[in-house]
């Protein structure tokens, strides 16, 4: 069973779900919501399985899988998960099969390509939460706005197309600033005395870079993710997209997305860039407080429950940038329990 690949049947089994889906008449939209809603469970128990499997006191990624994909540049289907990515990835898995189930009666138009895009977005997803390859997580973190797009921009409300848009220029211009940033750890590493040109993540924490190539870089990546999670005051995406979106996208919007933006200032910023974390901490603390009160505050006057769940959003993910900017064990571990607890606060 070790060398069984785990992750990848996790993180692809939503796609031979999607090959089924392709093979059933549009017209029996009984057995297609059934069949996705399947698929979805199926996925989420073999999830279970990481979690029967992960041993807590073994320290680093577990489940490792490495195979080259782009030889020349260094680049390589990198995956595995620790005690944060994991918590992550069964939240995604049970969440969407949560949202499938609440689309039977909701969704009565296009029903085959909304399951389509539902199950293409839990694969782009669970993908963000195990790649350790820079190349394979932007990837999929640039691949799961797609399917969200159609989602909101077509089974969405009467302003779907522009809390669509506003969407995905938000966070497409986020993905750029990153995509800055990771090819130039990527010269940046293979550049040093006894470098290697490659995107392993792990292989770059030892980087060490003066403070001012390490504020840039911090921004780079900080950016992308700080529009992701959202903080204020990137945050004016999300009460649009939520609204406008199906109820399942919101659920999903605010259970697994918003994550995405504290995964990534875990995973990538702080530990890549410390001295540069230490420089812009008191600014994003305070952006985090700004954010707890303003989103608390605009909740409580909101007519629109979606509105009130996006600002509530806003403020409970300040409480999680606020712990993990902390720099303490104790804040990152608040703030990780915050990101998979949030959900069922709010719905």
């Amino acid at each position: 069973m070790s060398n069984f690949p785990l992750i990848s049947t996790v993180v692809f089994l939503p796609l031979v779900g999607v090959g089924l889906l392709l093979l059933v008449d549009r017209r029996r939209e009984s057995a297609i919501k059934h069949l996705a809603f399947a698929v979805s469970v199926l996925i989420f128990l073999v999830s279970l399985q990481l979690y029967r499997g992960f041993q807590l006191n073994v320290p680093g990624m577990q489940f490792v899988e490495r195979k080259p994909w782009i030889a020349g540049l260094g680049v390589q289907y990198f995956v595995g998960v620790d005690g944060i990515s994991l918590l992550l990835v069964l939240l995604t898995t049970f969440l969407t099969a949560i949202a499938i189930l609440s689309s039977y009666t909701a969704i009565t138009t296009w029903v085959k390509e909304y399951m389509i895009c539902m199950l293409l977005l839990e694969t782009g997803m669970l993908g963000v939460f195990v790649a350790l390859d820079l190349v394979l997580f932007y990837v999929f973190w640039e691949g799961m706005l797609i399917p969200m797009y159609f989602l909101i921009g077509v089974w969405g409300g009467p302003r779907r197309i522009y809390a669509t848009l506003k969407f995905f220029l938000y966070t497409m211009a986020g993905g750029v600033l990153m995509l800055v940033g990771i090819i130039a750890l990527y010269y940046l590493n293979g550049g040093r005395p006894g470098g290697e040109y490659t995107f392993d993540l792990l292989k770059m924490y030892g980087l060490d870079l003066p403070l001012r190539t390490q504020i840039w870089l911090f921004l780079a990546f900080a950016v992308a993710f700080a529009i992701k999670v959202p903080m204020f005051p990137f945050h004016t995406w999300l009460p649009d997209a939520h609204v406008e979106a199906p109820t399942a996208g919101s659920v999903i919007l605010a259970g697994v997305l918003l994550k995405m933006g504290t995964y990534g200032f875990l995973r990538f910023a702080l530990p890549l860039f410390p001295e540069a974390t230490r420089y812009f901490t008191p600014l994003f603390s305070w952006l985090a407080i700004i954010g707890i009160l303003y989103g608390a505050l605009v909740s409580m006057v909101q007519p629109d429950l979606k509105k009130l769940v996006a600002y509530s959003s806003v403020s409970h993910l300040g409480f999680v940038m606020l712990g993990i900017f902390a720099l303490t064990i104790q804040g990152v571990e608040g703030g990780i329990i915050q990101m998979t607890k949030v959900m069922a606060i709010e719905w």
